[in-house]
């Protein structure tokens, strides 16, 4: 039987070599390209044409939602696995907007993983059963309207240094006690920040914050300072 060809894009490297490790203890996949980030896993599906793109959302440069949208455009072959920290429906909604055929967390089992790149693979939708849950309660909602789409109230700018700290690690998939371990402070005070994030942007929930961070360049500026 012809594998499947996976493409893993993650920019950190050993959440990368787990994966890879995951999948080839089944000879049914191949693993034909890994990526750091958005523009090197653009490069490779477009050299290497995989069955399967194995995909974090929240990288440096381009987020995982664009190059979804890209993939779907350039490689539509290619089907797309979100992979991610987050479980918000927003996000799986979203992704699901931008072209993904799936959307598991990235503390789902090797079972899951490989039956999820399986199903993909055939043509069908995957979600993981809690992030389908999560999914199903905000289609139960008035969440899904246009007033999801309002642009925040304010700009990048107008953020401290330690509030654009605090949201770029809110985006990177950190809760507060993890937020105040890696910046020196009380939990307490990331509270304080996060407060202050939501009146100032108008934006309450962390996918949206993260959807901020992502549009507004915020994760470009901490890969070029990196």
């Amino acid at each position: 039987m012809t594998p499947i060809r996976v493409l893993l894009v993650d920019d950190h490297g050993i959440v990368r070599e787990g994966l890879r490790q995951v999948l080839q203890a089944d000879g049914e996949f191949e693993i034909v390209g890994e990526a750091a980030n958005g523009n090197e896993a653009l490069q490779i599906a477009l050299r290497e044409r995989p069955d399967v793109v194995l995909l974090d959302i929240t990288m440096p440069g381009e987020s995982g939602l664009v190059v979804a949208k890209w993939l779907r455009a350039q490689v539509p072959d290619s089907r797309v696995l979100i992979l991610s920290v987050h479980d918000d429906a927003e996000y799986v909604l979203e992704s699901v907007r931008a072209g993904a055929h799936g959307y598991l967390r990235k503390d789902t089992t090797p079972s899951d993983l490989r039956s999820a790149v399986r199903a993909v693979h055939s043509g069908n939708a995957y979600f993981s059963p809690a992030v389908a849950k999560r999914l199903t309660e905000l289609l139960r909602t008035d969440l899904v309207t246009p007033s999801t789409a309002v642009l925040p109230a304010a700009t990048l700018d107008s953020l401290t240094n330690r509030e654009r700290e605090v949201l770029r690690l809110i985006a990177r998939g950190l809760q507060n006690k993890e937020i105040g371990v890696q910046l020196g402070i009380s939990v307490r005070t990331v509270e304080a920040h996060r407060d202050s994030l939501t009146r100032k942007l108008g934006i309450r929930s962390a996918a949206g914050l993260t959807r901020f961070a992502m549009e507004s360049g915020l994760l470009r500026e901490e890969s070029s300072s990196g």
